[in-house]
């Protein structure tokens, strides 16, 4: 339920905003606000407008436990209207029952004390709005853990609402017993002495740290500074207020939370015997409301809709659909059938041309209107590229470019078999699946007849594995190496030389012509350019004339002086 109350500063008023007599409307009524709208504005619009204007004067007139625009939660808001003060101040608690706390930081700490103090909280300092760190940072997580850990309405009847006169007494004995045995303020301090225990995380304290007691807990009770937070929240005990309870440390709120049931709508305690249990949480029996309208949901019918309950007639004002055919709403007593955004009663989803039921039925959507298998099909239904007949209303259909079929023709043009969501080859007009595709079309190696998927060899306009590419005589691979053909086969220029050349007269080795090596032939015999020299002086005689002298050859001077 979204709550209008507001309290006007100053007057100490609760009224309700829609009313003429609201303190906040007579207020506005003398104020420089250009905007009326102001009067009915969310929380968070409202700090915007007096930002952007300069109207902090504005701001400061109202303070709204729950916006009526958006329903959100004051404490979740950046912007709060009350005086806060300290913690003593706000509990209001006899100087001899409570350990006092200066702002911001514990007392009784040596400056270096206190630097030793928040480095300690390091780990869990907060960020402010924008990202903001450090001291600005605290400073609003304070503003926000006084208000949410020490609610004004647990500390003082005067900021009760909702507690009738039968029960006032039963809140202020509640009130003094928790402040006799349970509330007190924790007390910060550099221990010294021997390693002992945190009551919160049981980790050891050394000597020299800061410390924070809990005499309610005990006078043993250390705790580190960052384990000194509440059981329930975990939040850490803004000025280190705590409420003791079975030897744990609660906030303010939460120790109340753990004895009394607290209304959702008010936020206050609920010291009624009869309160109303819904959704999880405890509402005072007139506060469980409609969302929407205010009206109490006790004992009604109610609806859930984003964590909030709103009333039949809200409900079906605000979201239920109305029908496409007879235009009324969809109530929550009836079927409400659905396809693409649009909505229709049970007995209205018909046909829009024979009007028969569509309900658990086939049925084709064309330019907005639904129709039955048989309508569609006659109208509008297309055919497949397979077997010619008709896709019914319903039926799945594969499309591949401008072409489709039925899911069981869509099937490979060899083996026949259903391609279904497998990989397809399309060539020309048919449809291959992968494996037949290859089949019929795939490249094959001429050795091994293998399908050649990446890297080949073309040798005489042949396809070759480059691992099947290799030399007639010795098996050594050719690929990306010189090599030479005889007789339409490959061999390796040393297999070949080996086999087929010509040797030279002089060395002996293979003559093989590869690298574009010369040689020289006289009547059977043949030489390497380089080998066919004299056989005396050794001078080449390629170009010149020679003399044969036996197996050797010479040039005519030493013929000369051979002969003399």
């Amino acid at each position: 339920m979204p709550p209008t109350e507001t309290t006007v500063e100053g007057t100490g008023m609760l009224c309700l905003s829609r009313h003429d007599n609201c303190p906040w409307s007579e207020a506005l009524k003398s104020a420089d606000v250009d905007w009326t709208g102001i009067q009915y504005t969310c929380l968070k619009i409202l700090h915007l407008y007096c930002k952007v204007f300069e109207k902090e004067d504005v701001l400061d007139m109202v303070i709204r436990k729950t916006c009526k625009s958006c329903g959100c939660d004051r404490l979740k808001h950046s912007v709060y209207h009350e005086e806060l003060g300290s913690v003593r101040d706000r509990l209001g608690l006899r100087e001899s029952k409570i350990n006092h706390h200066s702002y911001d930081s514990p007392p009784g700490l040596t400056a270096k004390q206190t630097e030793l103090y928040w480095s300690s909280l390091a780990e869990r300092a907060p960020t402010g709005l924008g990202g903001a760190t450090g001291p600005a940072a605290w400073r609003a997580w304070r503003t926000r853990a006084l208000a949410s850990q020490l609610p004004k309405q647990d500390l003082s009847l005067a900021h009760c609402r909702h507690i009738d006169e039968n029960h006032r007494k039963q809140y202020e004995d509640f009130v003094a017993a928790r402040n006799e045995i349970a509330l007190d303020i924790g007390v910060a301090s550099q221990y010294h002495g021997a390693s002992v225990d945190c009551a919160g995380c049981n980790k050891p304290i050394r000597s020299g740290s800061i410390t924070v007691q809990a005499p309610r807990i005990g006078e043993e009770a250390y705790f580190h500074p960052t384990c000194f937070s509440c059981a329930e929240c975990e939040e850490l005990l803004v000025e280190l207020a705590y409420c003791a309870l079975d030897g744990r440390l609660y906030c303010v709120r939460h120790y109340a939370e753990r004895l009394k049931p607290r209304c959702h709508a008010c936020d206050e305690l609920i010291f009624s015997g009869e309160y109303t249990k819904a959704m999880n949480k405890d509402w005072h029996s007139g506060h469980f409301c409609c969302w929407q309208c205010d009206e109490s949901l006790t004992g009604q019918r109610y609806v859930l809709r984003d964590e909030h309950p709103y009333c039949i007639k809200c409900y079906e004002s605000v979201f239920a659909n109305g029908c496409e055919e007879c235009n009324k709403t969809i109530g929550i007593d009836s079927k409400d059938l659905s396809y693409k955004d649009k909505h229709w009663h049970e007995a209205c989803f018909l046909c829009a041309k024979c009007r028969v039921s569509l309900v658990d039925k086939q049925f084709g959507s064309k330019l907005d209107k639904i129709y039955c298998g048989n309508c569609y099909d006659a109208q509008f239904a297309s055919r497949c590229d397979g077997c010619g007949e008709v896709f019914r209303a319903g039926t799945k259909k594969m499309e591949y470019k401008t072409r489709q079929w039925h899911e069981k023709c869509f099937c490979c043009v060899v083996c026949k078999n259903p391609i279904g969501t497998r990989s397809f080859i399309p060539r020309e007009q048919e449809i291959y699946c992968a494996g037949c595709y290859e089949d019929k079309f795939a490249t094959r190696c001429v050795k091994c007849n293998k399908i050649i998927t990446q890297g080949g060899v073309t040798y005489k306009n042949e396809p070759w594995h480059r691992e099947c590419f290799t030399c007639t005589n010795c098996n050594t691979s050719l690929a990306g190496q010189r090599f030479t053909s005889r007789d339409e086969k490959p061999y390796c220029a040393e297999c070949f030389g080996e086999l087929f050349a010509k040797r030279c007269t002089s060395c002996t080795k293979p003559i093989t012509g590869i690298g574009g090596t010369r040689f020289i032939s006289f009547e059977d015999r043949h030489w390497h350019n380089d080998c066919f020299i004299c056989a005396q002086c050794k001078t080449s005689l390629v170009g010149k004339g020679f003399i044969t002298d036996g197996p050797d050859i010479i040039c005519p001077e030493c013929a000369k002086q051979k002969l003399m």
